[in-house]
């Protein structure tokens, strides 16, 4: 999607995947880039990392009314798997540094990690605990009611 300004912007509606310039060699390593303001309709006001996080364990489980996220797998392997208010599940997998994953709001978000995983999340919200959704039931309620 291209912006008024000539920007590419990511789609905002469905997660999806979104690809960062990889620059490099396999001898010398790589570097890839994200330049926030070329490819998000938002300002990244919160950056958090999980890692260490044990294979059994499933995180998420939650959706946000308001904010939006993007996902990196820096290390490891991360199945992600959402759910949109509209009813669209698409599970998407997370193992290569230079690919980040476009979470809107009101979408269901359910992580899986390899054990040697680090997640690196951009967020345009602060932490507001009011922001999330973290009972099923209250968000399939959601979805009833976008589908009526």
């Amino acid at each position: 999607m291209i912006s008024q300004s000539g920007r590419t912007l990511i789609n905002m509606d469905q997660p999806h995947l979104i690809s960062f310039k990889k620059i490099g060699q396999l001898e010398q390593g790589y570097i890839s880039v994200f330049e926030f303001e070329k490819f998000l309709s938002f300002p990244v006001k919160r950056l958090f990392w999980t890692y260490h996080t044990p294979e059994s364990v499933i995180r998420g489980k939650h959706a946000h009314y308001e904010n939006i996220q993007v996902l990196i797998a820096a290390a490891g392997i991360i199945n992600v798997t959402t759910e949109t208010v509209e009813g669209h599940t698409v599970k998407f997998t997370l193992d290569n540094p230079n690919v980040g994953l476009y979470i809107p709001p009101l979408t269901w978000t359910i992580l899986q990690y390899s054990h040697n995983a680090i997640q690196m999340a951009l967020c345009s919200e602060l932490y507001l605990e009011e922001d999330y959704i973290r009972e099923y039931d209250q968000f399939q309620l959601l979805i009833k009611k976008k589908v009526e």
